[in-house]
């Protein structure tokens, strides 16, 4: 399923031109598709009956209308700060459906989380683990933890996006996970639900996941030895999505693999916590044509988004697909050319080494840009944020308005000279 596609002479979102919304509600601009959204957390759930559960990683994207639509649909929710708890309830989603993951809760998020009565945390450390027993301890409540476990597992994808090998500042290494859930199973004011890990992101094939089971299924075996059940095993989220070239295995069997694995654990349920295979290709961000420069090597087509709308390409060096909205510009140009922004950096492109045919006041469209993509925006360069709008059918929703100058500034104080 596809909502992105050219219709008479444009690309569409759903039933809507694109040329029409980037006129209509400005650029840069955020475009997501709820039949997308939906279509692609329904391909997930549809494969993760009761007891298993899937948990839309929020940093992907926060937008309460996209949170809004997954919560209407049932979704669970990874959060990784008490802002994004915030978000989710906002929303409209249900506090026993989150899952609390993070390095750094501070006592404050805690007290947060144990308040509003979230599913679990996932405890990145002893530390961690005896600061939720102290502040649980002090509300008189029992917090419910997963351990999240570091396997040291090459996930094969971009250092930045690493999480699972012992290099990297997640998780309890596993040499130290059996003593770990000893201390968990000795605390008064915890109780051990789960074991989890996250190996990391954009992965495109499956033996890194099923590498990961089995060396965490291996210490399910060695905590039910010694009297510790683990009743869920939560294997994260990183399913890679399509940005070139990449052949990422179907939803279903990634699932299915999984789940095969843990056929002869009948207690354990399994969690998985995708994001950006969830929405990254729900969006995309439109773009407008300010100026071609040429040059004898190649030309610079220079729009109005730049780094600080979508950062993914300067700071992971990360391909997304950049196409002219109109077909009568298909087709590739004689010259490469870089797609850069108004940013004052040498970092500031959004592709590089393109063959794209642009003219100025054409529109662009960048895809896959529903994930880290606004989430990740900044106002650098006293540069407002885009507006971000939700197609659904032939209706258009402002689901967030474009920053005004004005309110780049409104919490700062200037001196009194």
């Amino acid at each position: 399923m596809n909502q992105f596609s050219y219709q008479h002479g444009q690309l569409h979102v759903e039933a809507c031109a694109s040329q029409d919304l980037a006129h209509t509600y400005g650029t840069p601009l955020y475009v997501y598709s709820r039949a997308q959204l939906t279509h692609n957390w329904q391909a997930f759930n549809q494969h993760l009956p009761k007891p298993h559960r899937a948990c839309y990683a929020v940093k992907a994207n926060g937008n309460l209308a996209v949170l809004q639509v997954l919560a209407h649909l049932g979704a669970g929710f990874d959060v990784v700060s008490g802002g994004e708890i915030a978000r989710v309830l906002k929303a409209g989603g249900r506090a026993d459906s989150i899952v609390f993951s993070g390095v750094a809760k501070s006592h404050a998020e805690i007290e947060y989380a144990l308040d509003v009565g979230i599913l679990q945390f996932n405890v990145e450390s002893l530390a961690e683990l005896e600061r939720i027993n102290q502040i649980a301890a002090e509300r008189g409540t029992s917090a419910p933890v997963s351990l999240r476990v570091n396997p040291d597992v090459d996930a094969k994808t971009h250092p930045y996006i690493a999480t699972g090998l012992e290099a990297n500042k997640f998780g309890i290494p596993m040499r130290d996970a059996v003593a770990a859930f000893k201390r968990a199973h000795s605390l008064e004011h915890v109780h051990v639900v789960g074991v989890d890990c996250h190996i990391g992101s954009q992965l495109t094939e499956l033996a890194p996941f099923l590498d990961a089971m089995d060396r965490m299924l291996a210490l399910v075996d060695e905590l039910a030895a010694i009297g510790i059940e683990i009743a869920h095993l939560d294997m994260g989220g990183g399913l890679g999505v399509t940005y070139d070239d990449e052949t990422p295995p179907a939803v279903a069997d990634y699932i299915q693999a999984m789940l095969a694995k843990i056929e002869h654990y009948p207690q354990l349920a399994l969690y998985l916590e995708p994001g950006r295979a969830i929405v990254a290709n729900a969006g995309i961000l439109l773009t407008r044509v300010e100026y071609v420069k040429p040059s004898d090597k190649k030309d610079f087509v220079i729009v109005d988004a730049g780094m600080n709308d979508m950062l993914r390409p300067s700071l992971y060096q990360a391909f997304h697909r950049i196409e002219n909205t109109s077909t009568h510009q298909h087709g590739e140009a004689q010259k490469p050319c870089d797609v850069v922004g108004p940013v004052c950096e040498t970092g500031d492109f959004l592709g590089q080494e393109r063959k794209v045919k642009a003219a100025e006041g054409d529109i662009l469209a960048v895809f896959n840009a529903g994930a880290y993509g606004f989430a990740m925006s900044s106002n650098y360069n006293t540069r407002v944020r885009p507006a971000e709008i939700m197609v659904d059918g032939n209706q258009v929703h402002v689901v967030r308005q474009r920053e005004q100058l004005e309110q780049l500034w409104q919490l700062e104080r200037t001196l009194e000279l």
